[in-house]
């Protein structure tokens, strides 16, 4: 049975080149049930093939009717994607194809391509594993990697190879890790690749001088941008009046910058110096119609700047734009296991997302990118997962709703840490929603049913149980705190009164609140501005935080957070620390609110009863005992002990002292094992356990607990066997394998042996780009004499980083290429050294001499 045609339009489009390859790809989801599609920018894949696969055999379904879904990063993507295929059928949003986002659906009996947020789907699935009625699952940009899209694939590829052979899954992209997607979804998977349709564009550096503010920076080179297009046009013989409408929309340029505080800083700079100009924003914080419209060209064909986060790399084409000003920059939020908390990180962008940026440029017609970095420096090939560094309750709560208590029970592109799954089902615990073996509570199973983060759902599930009123405000609240609207006040609870009052004033926490609402049976106008903490307090028990001294307060954690002291807020004695810049010794206060005690008190009963405490004393050097009353590091009532302190005190003591600072005082043989299991972890088996600060903090009792019997000091602590306790965590059999894979000592070609560090990622320079950690050997440069290739490891997967030193031990290069280095750098080497190092050898050929740690005398008395 051969695969059907291609879906008809109502009105022909113009080519693209993903036309060409579209009978390949539908040919190879008709043989299996699962495909690749690696199509560079600009090849239609988004638009073109939803539409390609809807009348195949395998979609029709039973009635004709099978749908597809379609996985876009963004809503704004969806509803463009959505927009541009219901057109090319002649029909309006919600006929044949329609979309699909939280709080907003366009979709109608006769919809049969659905364009979702990624976000949607899982949803989806837990609501119906079956999926019925859905022929095929389709990824959009899964090069992004968010954690919603791991999450659906591994879901997705759970219910294909459990229940839904038939089910199609497509994952598409521009850029696709192949590699590590047939580890997943078999060797043996399709992977159809398309050219894109892109057409030239030039490239210019233009990094910052030192002392140049960057927004002033970004406005000189908007400046210049300009101006470089009214000069090539003129030189064509154009003038900006002959322009047409068209002609000059091709003129606009974008920016790209990380965040919403510095486009608004490079607007006010460009109302200033050129208030001629349409200045445009573009993020993910403004009304979707506002996101439209900065889309669009303007209507009178002047040119424009629009100015946006990363929301435009991929997925949306802003009509009109042929230059583009990259300032290589992203934001990043990086969850804190230890804390709790989630720092947003401005790093430098990496390669692939840097050139998804530059291509935006000449997505309809030859443009121009200006980057506002140097042309030598490094960029990272590919961004980290959000996986590995993203807050794991969402995750851990959504594995526990689909019955999987271990992870590695799923198919996984890039598996969870353990040590942020295991903080992430804690925190669920804590919230009442796990029980100890990682299943779900009956709360659990209730708060199931409120399309928010955990902590949340908690708060809104309590509250339905109490009274409409607080159910009410919790949904406001809920909706606040979702869509992240500061405001201009620290202290919730005056910004949320003003919120209430003025429900006009945020458009989309307003319809988010009403649909949390209706899901509840309330109405919005019960929601009050009183007695918030009490209901944070639901959501955000971690989040305590007890004051100190005036703008300083501690939380149940033991971390800090601070605020001006001059804030009403900063001499609360109780309050919740919503919102910090995840700082992890003083973290800023962005956002709190004041607790009363009594609600503490209520919420956890442990504060009514006298409790043994003992806590470091940095100034004795010793664990100081008392009785207290309170939770974690919040002490209500404080009492003298009375006598001396029970081991087990002692024990949680001193583990609470390694967990408040953070980090394990291990000594360098320590350091290095934990180096080399690494590297072992990431180039040769995942099996070899993570032995990071995080994992090992995560499972501090259950390993060095035991270990702590009879101790009181930390200097008893600090003479621990370290290296002999992490190797106590090397699974059989590859502990016997440790010195094998990665010895500690590597033989030379002079019959010596030479030591071999291992060095972390950050000490690293840039010709090991992509590694976490690299071995390193230092040697005289005569003991490596003979030798041709540079050693390796690991089985012969990863070179050595050679450091070839003279004869007085010091540096004279550093290759991983020997060969290279002997034909290409010492012949150089020999003629600087030979003079000041006349005793020892320097043959003109070091590939037939003899390697040798000796001078040239004590060879000759040798022979």
């Amino acid at each position: 049975m051969k695969a059907t045609k291609v879906v008809s339009v109502v009105y022909e489009s113009p080519a693209l080149p993903i036309d060409d390859k579209l009978p390949q790809l539908i040919e190879a989801l008709h043989v299996r049930n699962r495909a690749l599609l690696v199509a560079e920018p600009g090849a239609g894949k988004t638009t073109r093939v939803p539409l390609a696969l809807l009348d195949t055999t395998w979609c029709q379904g039973d009635g004709g009717n099978g749908r597809l879904l379609l996985l876009e990063p963004r809503r704004v993507a969806a509803r463009l994607a959505a927009g541009y295929m219901a057109a090319q059928l002649g029909e309006a949003v919600g006929e044949t194809v329609g979309y699909r986002m939280r709080g907003e659906s366009r979709v109608g009996a006769k919809t049969r391509i659905e364009v979702v947020t990624q976000g949607v789907l899982a949803r989806m699935l837990q609501d119906d594993p079956m999926l019925e009625g859905v022929s095929g699952v389709i990824f959009d940009e899964f090069h992004e990697r968010s954690l919603e899209a791991d999450l659906g694939l591994a879901l997705t590829l759970d219910v294909q190879q459990g229940l839904r052979e038939d089910l199609r899954l497509l994952v598409m992209s521009a850029t696709l890790d192949v590699a590590a997607l047939q580890g997943v979804m078999g060797d043996d998977i399709a992977v159809v690749e398309c050219p894109g349709r892109q057409y030239p564009v030039v490239t210019h550096y233009r990094p910052p001088a030192s002392r140049v503010e960057p927004w002033r920076h970004q406005a000189q080179v908007v400046s210049e941008a300009l101006a470089r297009v009214t000069a090539d046009r003129a030189t064509e013989g154009q003038t900006a009046e002959k322009q047409t409408t068209e002609e000059q929309a091709n003129g606009d340029v974008l920016v790209i910058l990380p965040g919403v505080a510095e486009i608004e800083r490079l607007r006010r700079e460009l109302a200033e110096t050129q208030p001629h100009l349409s200045v445009m924003p573009l993020h993910g914080r403004m009304p979707l119609e506002a996101q439209r419209k900065a889309l669009q060209p303007l209507a009178d064909g002047r040119r424009r700047v629009v100015i946006s986060t990363a929301i435009c790399e991929s997925s949306v084409t802003v009509d009109g734009v042929r230059c583009v000003i990259d300032a290589g920059l992203e934001r990043v939020p990086v969850y804190q296991a230890r804390t709790g908390f989630s720092r947003l990180e401005t790093r430098r962008v990496n390669r692939a997302s840097a050139d998804q940026r530059r291509g935006r440029a000449g997505r309809q017609g030859p443009g121009v990118c200006y980057r506002l970095w140097a042309e030598e420096q490094p960029l990272v090939p590919h961004g980290e997962p959000e996986i590995q560094q993203a807050d794991l309750a969402d995750l851990a709560f959504e594995l526990a709703r689909w019955g999987v208590k271990d992870s590695q029970a799923l198919s996984w592109v890039t598996a969870p840490a353990r040590s942020a799954l295991l903080a992430g089902r804690a925190l669920l615990q804590r919230l009442g929603l796990l029980d100890g073996e990682a299943g779900l509570t009956v709360l659990g199973r209730q708060a199931a049913r409120w399309p928010t983060h955990p902590r949340l759902a908690a708060m809104l599930e309590i509250a339905s149980q109490q009274s409409p009123q607080k159910l009410a405000t919790a949904c406001a609240l809920a909706a606040w705190l979702e869509y992240r609207d500061n405001g201009a006040s620290r202290d919730l609870e005056a910004g949320f009164a003003q919120l209430l009052a003025q429900p006009k004033s945020s458009p989309q926490w307003s319809r988010e609140a009403r649909r949390l609402a209706s899901l509840g049976g309330v109405s919005l106008n019960q929601a009050r501005e009183t007695a918030l903490g009490a209901l944070l307090l639901l959501a955000f028990p971690d989040r305590v935080a007890q004051c100190i001294e005036p703008g300083r307060f501690r939380l149940v954690g033991g971390g800090l957070v601070t605020m001006p002291a001059d804030q009403a807020l900063g001499h609360e004695a109780l309050l919740i620390a919503l919102d910090t810049d995840g700082d992890s010794k003083a973290a800023r206060l962005y956002r709190g609110v004041r607790l009363a005690r009594e609600d503490l008190e209520a919420h956890f009963p442990e504060t009514r009863q006298w409790q043994e405490r003992l806590e470091w004393s940095d100034d004795e050097e010793r664990l100081v005992g008392e009785r207290v009353r309170g939770v974690g590091s919040v002490i209500l009532e404080r009492r003298p002990l009375g006598g001396p302190p029970s081991a087990e005190a002692c024990r949680d003591a001193l583990l609470n002292v390694v967990r408040q600072r953070g980090q394990l005082p291990l000594d360098e043989s320590a350091e290095t094992l934990r180096a080399r299991v690494a590297l072992l972890r990431s180039e040769h088996d995942p099996a070899w356990p993570d032995l990071s600060d995080a994992a090992l903090l995560a499972e501090l009792g259950e390993w060095l607990g035991p270990h702590l019997a009879g101790m009181s000091r930390l200097s008893q602590m600090l003479a621990l066997p370290w290296e002999k306790l992490l190797k106590e965590r090397l699974p059989w059999p590859l502990a016997g394998r440790l010195d094998e894979l990665a010895p500690t000592r590597l033989p030379l070609p002079s019959g010596d042996s030479a030591a071999l560090r291992y060095v972390m990622d950050g000490d690293v320079s840039d010709d090991v780009e992509g590694s976490k950690v690299v071995p390193v050997l230092a040697a005289k440069l005569q003991t490596l004499f003979g030798c041709r290739q540079t050693p390796r490891i690991v089985e012969g997967r990863v070179p050595v980083r050679l450091e070839l030193l003279s004869p007085a031990q010091r540096p004279l290069a550093v290759t991983m290429d020997l060969e290279s280095f002997w034909r290409n750098v010492y012949p150089q080497v020999r003629k600087e050294m030979r003079g000041r190092y006349p005793k020892h050898p320097w043959p003109e050929d070091p590939f037939t001499a003899s390697a040798t740690r000796h001078t040239k005398r004590a060879l000759n008395r040798g022979s």
